[in-house]
């Protein structure tokens, strides 16, 4: 039996893109999208395999699940919506109801995921939201991923990568960031997936909270978490900042200048 290619979106400027497919897979480029591939491109038309994720947490039971159907899915049913310019996923799992919308800036070179949550759940939640970014910062990983550093950029409370290695992307920088003040990241994919682990089900979900390592010499990734309460009947929106700068000093403008949901 023949499966079909997944039903894709391409989201880009002039200068940034990604493609998204109806799964939440996704793929990220900066500049060029063969030399300059911010995250894998898998390519598998079957699985529809990615190296960028997010997930939510019931902080409570420990029970956890993708807002999108991969890679994580729920037990219920989702719905996704290609636009002009966005993608969207809607879910409700455990009487959380969830709407994903990603999109890119016009003009500069980041992409945003905003999550909204509604507690439908008739009682007071305790959740947690990941970001996962599995990082390239080249045209392929095997020929970079041990020469990028990852590191909290002091000045925006970002979590940064940089490729020193790359010649002919010099002095580039990718960045995470989020809306929320408070959050937890961590910049070693294997400490976020665990040994043997997977992006179904990561080690970092069996933890209270992302490690905070981050340095050179390890497996890179972006991963951030952010926790909170949702009162029965209220919503909550997430924003996730992913992109890069020229330089330090570009990425610290465009994390300025989205520096929250209204502006994003």
């Amino acid at each position: 039996r023949k499966t079909p290619a997944p039903w894709v979106n391409v989201l880009a400027n002039k200068n940034f893109g990604c493609v998204v497919s109806e799964s939440g897979g996704s793929y990220t480029w900066s500049e060029n999208a063969h030399e300059f591939r911010l995250t894998p491109w898998k390519n598998d038309a079957v699985t529809d395999d990615s190296g960028e994720a997010l997930y939510i947490r019931d902080e409570e039971t420990g029970e956890f699940w993708s807002p999108a159907p991969l890679p994580s899915p729920g037990k219920n049913g989702y719905v996704s919506r290609h636009g002009f310019g966005y993608s969207v996923f809607e879910h409700l799992e455990n009487g959380i109801f969830s709407e994903l919308t990603v999109f890119v800036s016009l003009e500069y070179s980041v992409k945003f995921s905003l999550l909204k949550l509604k507690n439908l759940s008739g009682r007071k939640r305790i959740l947690s939201v990941m970001s996962y970014y599995e990082l390239v910062m080249g045209s392929s990983k095997e020929k970079f991923y041990m020469y990028i550093n990852t590191d909290v950029d002091p000045k925006s409370g970002a979590l940064t990568a940089n490729n020193p290695y790359n010649k002919e992307f010099t002095g580039r920088v990718v960045f995470l960031d989020t809306s929320e003040t408070t959050r937890f990241v961590t910049g070693d994919r294997s400490d976020f997936l665990g040994r043997n682990g997977s992006l179904t089900s990561p080690a970092a979900m069996q933890k209270e909270k992302l490690s905070g390592r981050t340095g050179a010499g390890i497996d890179p990734c972006l991963a951030s978490q952010v926790k909170f309460e949702l009162h029965e009947g209220f919503e909550k929106e997430v924003l996730f900042t992913f992109g890069s700068g020229r330089n330090i000093e570009e990425a610290r403008r465009i994390l300025r200048r989205f520096n929250g949901i209204e502006s994003a």
